[in-house]
């Protein structure tokens, strides 16, 4: 006997206008549950305000309140989407008597299709941006990218996707995405192509290669950056571990700074350490400070007691709380290079809506780009998504690099 599937995933409309959605889960336990289930909200650009998770090992409830965007529009159609991917998220199901049930057995999903989108269009400002929306609206998630521009003012984007709807390899699912396309660069387009490839290209394009020292040492000083704005909230950051409390958990209690992604931030960096989370509670006070508590465990079912242990998950939980992702904007001779780079999750699941907010930080700001490339690399022990966007600033460009860095910076921490 189980759960039915409608059940596992409920979603309630706010009590009051501008007041937070109730989301709530109730299925199997498995290890990342909550990150897993945070990274989808992250990709469907929700905001979490508070959150309460409960577990025993084997069941778990977890209960998310979240708001949208002002400028965003959500109807029921894509309300159901929301749900239908956390559904997706939890354990698998069974049928039984035509009901579906849940079940604990966990499958290990196979790996996406991949597909190389190639886009031939005229160059024009904010292009880059348009159709990066339009992939994330279709649920095509971007593995890889490669932007270039020719002399005479054309632009060749190759997008190595995958689909979450698993369609893409349908005529009418490839119609849609060329049609949604079509819609935002009218004229622009020249043609959008479409098709599956092959395991060798697959593999060349999703394998880990070392980057150039030169930009390692750019965009992964030895030290915290000092001239970004995490820093001045330094100070603010608490985390602090505590085995008196609880006869069989650890408690963590952090303090900090709100930013886009926060409870993601944290439930990765616990899912990486194969730790458990046997109970959580998230919240947002005055100023946008949040407060967690976190009741976690080894995965043997026992208290993290070793130093050497503690003082490395602090100081993981410190770092991606202060610097979730790398910006640096650095020279390339004459030209000016931008560099950001997110960790990769242990799953090889890369952070969602990077592309998107980058080239939306650099719409607002009026800056073309003039070639960009997105890859994976292996830098020291961790695996990162390192985005390289050559700038065409042009000769009457007057923002200075400085600002460039800090709106970047701003739009992806949700600042802006």
């Amino acid at each position: 006997m189980g759960i039915l599937k409608d059940d596992v995933v409920i979603i309630s409309s706010p009590e009051k206008e501008g007041g937070p959605s109730i989301i709530t889960v109730n299925c199997p336990d498995k290890t990342g549950l909550g990150c897993d289930l945070c990274r989808i909200l992250l990709f469907f650009g929700l905001s979490i305000v508070r959150g309460d998770i409960s577990t025993d090992g084997k069941w778990c409830y977890i209960v998310f309140w979240v708001v949208t965007k002002s400028s965003a529009r959500w109807d029921s159609s894509r309300w159901e989407l929301l749900k239908k991917r956390m559904v997706g998220a939890c354990p698998s199901c069974f049928s039984a008597s035509e009901i579906s049930y849940y079940r604990s057995e966990l499958q290990s999903p196979n790996p996406p299709d991949v597909f190389l989108l190639k886009l031939c269009c005229y160059d024009r400002k904010g292009l880059l941006h348009d159709v990066t929306e339009v992939l994330c609206k279709l649920e095509l998630n971007i593995k890889k990218v490669k932007v270039s521009t020719t002399p005479d003012g054309k632009v060749m984007d190759l997008f190595f996707i995958t689909d979450t709807r698993e369609l893409l390899h349908t005529r009418k699912r490839q119609e849609e995405t060329s049609k949604a396309i079509g819609e935002v660069l009218w004229d622009n387009m020249i043609k959008c192509e479409i098709e599956m490839v092959g395991s060798e290209i697959t593999a060349c394009s999703t394998t880990s290669s070392f980057l150039p020292t030169v930009i390692t040492e750019d965009i992964f000083p030895m030290e915290i950056s000092n001239d970004l704005p995490s820093v001045a909230l330094a100070n603010s950051v608490s985390i602090v571990m505590d085995n008196s409390l609880s006869p069989a958990h650890t408690l963590v209690q952090i303090v900090c700074q709100d930013h886009k992604g926060l409870l993601y931030d944290i439930m990765r960096t616990i899912k990486d350490y194969n730790i458990q989370i046997s109970y959580g509670r998230f919240y947002i006070l005055h100023g946008k400070k949040c407060e967690i508590d976190l009741f976690i465990m080894e995965a043997d079912g026992k208290k993290i007691v070793d130093p050497s242990r503690q003082s490395a998950l602090s100081s993981r939980l410190r770092m991606e709380l202060l610097q979730p992702l790398r910006v640096a904007l650095v020279s390339r001779g004459p030209d000016t290079e931008l560099l950001v780079a997110n960790p990769v999750e242990f799953s090889g699941k890369g952070r969602p809506l990077v592309v998107h907010d980058i080239t939306r930080a650099l719409r607002m700001l009026d800056t073309c780009i003039f070639s960009a490339e997105v890859g994976r690399h292996m830098i020291g022990d961790r695996e990162w998504e390192v985005y390289r966007v050559l700038l065409d600033e042009g000769d009457d460009s007057s923002i200075p690099r400085a600002k460039i860095k800090e709106e970047v910076w701003k739009m992806l921490m949700g600042w802006e």
